[in-house]
């Protein structure tokens, strides 16, 4: 408590719990001015929008990079200039085009005496040729596929998918964000890539990622005593300070999803939320609504034509509920929106592979990169105002006209949003 009135006294903001401002009026996000004093440290600010059990990771250099047209060739290079070892991590590998450079720098590093180690989900890779992989292997790179299809262990079994996104490099650069090795994320001539993010950091955050792929591999594949020796080598070369960035990797579903509620529910600002599928369940309804009846500008990326149609029309189940509460939503009209990011106040922000709906909260294995950094903030700001530029705007009276057969088509599978 004394921390948060410590931190309104610096803000020179009190918070009297009344509206802070009129209501926004139709038209692109607007920007606004810093909600915190610059005297305000980054430790303070990771202590008011961070829950207290998450340990922040500090002195970390972090780098937006939007859709695969910024992020392949970061990655590329990365794994290019490997000289010890590259561990990657992704749910859909795909062996098209994208996925054969990715192959190939892979393979490369390997032959030059890189250990290399990937780890991709069958699911999510089940169009990729076996030769693909099959290739690979001979080539040097230990590659394999998690919780490959087996009906004989049930439905929780192929349920249960990996779907997160790492790379890590020599312990030294690692990448994260909701970008696969597909050509969907490629550049397109005519602007129908997917949009998404992926977030490249430098520092002791990047041990942090390592440890949630080795995890992964150790569960799948390796018993304790490689988690041991991997812990003491951490002990003996700790990873410089790179930045000042403070990071916090969560890699449980439900820590991701409490991290997202405490900071829409300290929001004083602004509440800009990209959601690829946007399913939410109750607690997180009732947080956007009661964050945009007290003042707060909340602005809902969401997409026009989703990848999967039906989530389209679950998502557009809640959007009456939003809507009559002061919710903006904004409607991605170039391709398909992947993103999973979020900022809040333009100091709070997330990227990663978790979505906001039931798959992402009750089985997969995601990570996202949370943090609370004033610069790096305001370029994912930044960068969903521009988005939001080239969006539909929807608002509730039109919403409210739209023909019958979709508000019943709706109303049947917001019944399955449990299980979907």
């Amino acid at each position: 408590m004394r921390d948060q009135e410590a931190l309104t006294e610096q803000s020179g903001e009190a918070d009297t719990g009344a509206p802070r401002r009129a209501p926004t009026p139709p038209g692109p996000v607007p920007e606004h001015g810093p909600v915190w004093s610059p005297n305000v440290s980054g430790g303070l600010l990771s202590r008011y929008y961070l829950p207290r059990r998450h340990g922040v990771v500090q002195g970390n250099a972090c780098q937006l990079l939007r859709d695969g047209v910024e992020a392949y060739p970061a990655m590329l290079e990365a794994i290019r200039g490997a000289r010890r070892y590259v561990r990657m991590e992704t749910y859909m590998f795909v062996s098209d085009a994208v996925g054969e450079l990715f192959g190939e720098a892979l393979a490369a590093a390997a032959e030059r005496g890189v250990h290399v180690k990937v780890l991709y989900d069958a699911v999510g890779s089940w169009t990729s040729r076996r030769s693909f992989f099959a290739g690979l292997r001979a080539r040097g790179v230990d590659i394999r596929a998690f919780k490959p299809f087996s009906l004989s262990r049930g439905l929780r079994h192929l349920l249960r998918r990996d779907h997160r996104k790492i790379l890590v490099v020599d312990g030294e650069v690692a990448f994260t964000g909701g970008v696969n090795i597909s050509a969907h994320w490629a550049p397109a001539e005519m602007g129908a890539a997917w949009r998404d993010d992926v977030l490249r950091i430098e520092g002791p955050a990047v041990h942090e990622l390592e440890r949630c792929f080795s995890a992964t591999w150790r569960m799948m594949f390796q018993g304790r005593f490689h988690r041991l020796t991997r812990r003491l080598e951490r002990l003996r070369n700790p990873p410089p300070r790179r930045g000042a960035v403070g990071l916090v990797v969560l890699s449980s579903r439900r820590s991701i999803h409490r991290a997202y509620l405490h900071a829409i529910r300290r929001a004083r600002r602004s509440v800009l939320v990209a959601a690829a599928y946007f399913i939410p369940d109750r607690r997180m309804v009732m947080a956007l609504r009661e964050a945009a009846r007290r003042g707060v500008e909340v602005h809902l990326l969401l997409n026009a034509r989703s990848d999967h149609p039906i989530l389209e029309f679950m998502a557009r189940a809640f959007y009456e509920r939003l809507l009559s509460a002061g919710v903006r939503i904004f409607e991605w009209q170039r391709g398909v929106l992947h993103a999973k990011t979020a900022v809040v106040d333009g100091v709070w922000g997330t990227i990663g592979s978790f979505n906001l709906e039931r798959l992402s909260l009750a089985f997969n294995h995601e990570v996202n990169a949370v943090f609370a950094d004033r610069r790096l903030g305001q370029q994912l700001e930044d960068s969903f105002r521009g988005d939001c530029g080239d969006c539909r705007e929807v608002t509730l009276a039109e919403f409210r006209r739209r023909p019958l057969w979709q508000k019943l088509l709706e109303r049947a599978l917001s019944l399955l949003r449990k299980i979907i």
